[in-house]
């Protein structure tokens, strides 16, 4: 049995729950990916970037028999059980995966503000270049943040005691898991050719505890 470490976020209203994909799950998947992509005719069948808000090189979604044969759903599964425990002292009886997809991008693509569908989201990383760029007008004492390529969660607006936005600098095995209404965005990278690959999910649990009204 896979240890996981996690961590419960709450950068402002929503709770957001953090895990680390277990190394051996990381390399199933992407081992999974690279065979995947060199099949055209599986490719275009399990495309969904006509599905999906991205503007970027690939979307697919996971064949849901490797999703539980490499412990995928299963990690999802758990972890969502968890954090719901942990953050509305719950036990859910219901957790039902809708899909699972895998996220191609590189440089001078994104991902726009959007939402999910379903009661559970996340999203994560498997391949993260090893440089997402710097600011074109780069000053030596700028305390800017560049953001190029970072998972950014949106919620509310500013105010005092108050963010609105949770920004994520990807590494490889961090996953965040978050309510499906949170609305998020990644913006594009630049300074390579190389490949930022991330994982996502929606799935639906009990109603009687997401339906809080």
């Amino acid at each position: 049995m896979d240890k996981v470490n996690f961590e419960e976020l709450r950068p402002f209203g929503p709770s957001i729950f953090k895990i680390k994909i277990p190394k051996r799950i990381v390399l199933a998947l992407n081992e999974y990916v690279d065979k995947l992509i060199i099949d055209n005719k599986k490719v275009k069948a399990l495309s969904a970037g006509a599905y999906l808000a991205g503007d970027v090189t690939q979307e697919f979604k996971l064949e849901k028999e490797f999703s539980l044969k490499s412990g995928w759903s299963n990690l999802i599964s758990k972890a969502t059980f968890q954090w719901i425990k942990i953050t509305c002292k719950k036990d859910i009886k219901e957790f039902k995966m809708i899909d699972s997809w895998i996220v191609r991008q590189f440089q001078n693509e994104y991902n726009p503000v959007h939402m999910h569908s379903g009661h559970i989201s996340g999203a994560g990383f498997l391949k993260v270049p090893s440089t997402l760029g710097k600011y074109v007008q780069e000053e030596k004492h700028s305390t800017k943040k560049y953001a190029g390529g970072t998972l950014n969660l949106i919620h509310g607006s500013k105010q005092f005691l108050s963010n609105s936005i949770f920004t994520i600098k990807p590494e490889v095995g961090d996953f965040y898991f978050f309510p499906n209404y949170l609305m998020h965005t990644v913006y594009p990278f630049k300074g390579t050719d190389e490949e930022r690959r991330s994982i996502s999910f929606n799935a639906f649990i009990d109603q009687s505890i997401y339906d809080v009204f």
